[in-house]
């Protein structure tokens, strides 16, 4: 890292070139954002998927920490009109209704003073808004904002002083950034990914939680509005997060709609063999009764979970951030957060770097923005990571006691307002 005494090289007024290799909601916020705050740069955003591909309908479900909510209003792309709000966290311990009230905390955006904790939205319609600022970017200024869809990025080659960029055609960067996504996967998974090459470097840190997440949608009959509901059970968390009202089905008025992520162990899995009747028996044995009654599931599908986390952001001129650095386990549901996070704070350093006085002696000035990058990044990153870790950890301890210790946890928070506090503003905008 640069000391104060050893100020970087600074190149103001001179051409920097980026890739961006990613057009996900974390590739496409960082290209953005460094087209609006680095006037001086060049930027180059790839992708595997073709542009004209309509993104808009995928139906993922993605929760957005306030913060997260700022970065796209600030960005010109925050969809308005296809999110909901999330004004509370209930968060409870307890393995059936028999015991509902074992423990609870409740995160609430009035006690912050805040309009929001939070939002939820779907995939298709973050990187839809997203895409759309991209490409009236690029319209406005192509001298220096290209796309580069359909071309899937196969190799990254360090260079003196800069990085190559391989798709189909080798293109010299002074930095890639590598924003793409992914999932955990076991060793006999499936690898469906044309652009992992690219992607992936080898993990610093990797563990198998022994654990299935089961991700679809549920009605609810009953459901409190804009409240998210997170229930420690012993086979895992379960979690529901309240939907907008364009995800209820036609004449279902009446009810509400919720996406689901519901982790249990791999190992004599409880809801694979079942079928919708009996899932919803079951989801209604195990969520707390404040969140409603389960009336329709629909076909859900499982996902492998495990944590892969690279010890750095930073491997020379590349940059991993977001799934692409740390992808973590859902039962916190901030690695979207700490995505854009990474993002900002990247052009943050960036902009400083480019901004310095010319004559500074020797040291890359991009050198120095990494070296920030990595040390302002490693607070948030770590105690996101290992908070995250931890949790996911706990559901596959089969000590007596876990679920008591845990139960005891949640009371202890709720009952301290100030801790509870300081958990919602670090959900919110992480650690600053």
């Amino acid at each position: 890292m640069t000391s104060p005494a050893a100020p970087a090289t600074a190149l103001a007024g001179s051409s920097f070139s980026l890739a961006v290799i990613g057009a996900g909601p974390v590739g496409l916020a960082l290209a953005l954002l460094a087209a609006q705050r680095l006037p001086q740069a060049d930027i180059t955003v790839f992708d595997a998927r073709p542009a004209e591909l309509d993104v808009s309908h995928d139906p993922r479900t993605l929760a957005l920490a306030l913060g997260s909510v700022h970065l796209l209003r600030r960005l010109g792309a925050w969809p308005a009109d296809a999110h909901q709000p999330i004004r509370e966290v209930h968060v409870s311990q307890g393995s059936s209704r028999r015991a509902p009230e074992r423990a609870a905390v409740r995160l609430r955006a009035a006690d912050e003073g805040v309009e929001m904790l939070g939002a939820v939205l779907t995939h298709g319609a973050v990187v839809h808004a997203l895409q759309q600022r991209w490409t009236a970017a690029v319209a406005a200024q192509p001298q220096r904002l290209r796309s580069r869809f359909d071309m899937p990025v196969q190799a990254l080659k360090p260079l003196a002083g800069g990085i190559e960029v391989d798709a189909g055609v080798a293109e010299r960067f002074d930095l890639a950034v590598v924003a793409e996504g992914g999932v955990f996967r076991t060793e006999t998974g499936a690898a469906d990914d044309a652009a992992r090459p690219a992607r992936l470097a080898p993990a610093a840190l990797a563990h198998d939680y022994g654990q299935t997440a089961w991700v679809g949608r549920v009605q609810l009959a009953g459901a409190p509005p804009g409240v998210a509901f997170e229930r420690f059970t012993d086979a895992g968390p379960l979690a529901l997060l309240p939907l907008p009202p364009q995800a209820l089905s036609a004449g279902a008025s009446s009810t509400g709609a919720a996406a689901l992520v519901w982790c249990v162990r791999r190992v004599g899995d409880p809801v694979r063999g079942l079928g919708d009747d009996a899932r919803i028996d079951a989801l209604n044995a195990l969520l707390h009764p404040q969140a409603g009654r389960v009336i329709g599931v629909s076909p859900l599908k499982p996902f492998d979970l495990g944590l892969l986390a690279q010890r750095t952001l930073v491997d020379s001129r590349c940059v991993r951030i977001g799934n692409a650095a740390q992808t973590l386990h859902p039962v916190a549901g901030q690695g979207l957060n700490l995505g854009l996070r990474d993002a900002f704070e990247l052009v943050r350093a960036l902009e400083q770097a480019l901004a310095a006085p010319q004559g500074a002696p020797q040291r890359s000035s991009v050198e120095a923005a990494l070296a920030r990058l990595e040390r302002r990044r490693r607070i948030d990153r770590w105690s996101m990571i290992a908070a995250t870790d931890f949790l996911a950890r706990s559901f596959t301890w089969r000590w007596p006691g876990v679920a008591a210790a845990r139960g005891l946890g949640l009371t202890a928070l709720q009952a301290g307002a100030p801790l509870k506090s300081l958990l919602a503003r670090q959900m919110m905008f992480g650690w600053r």
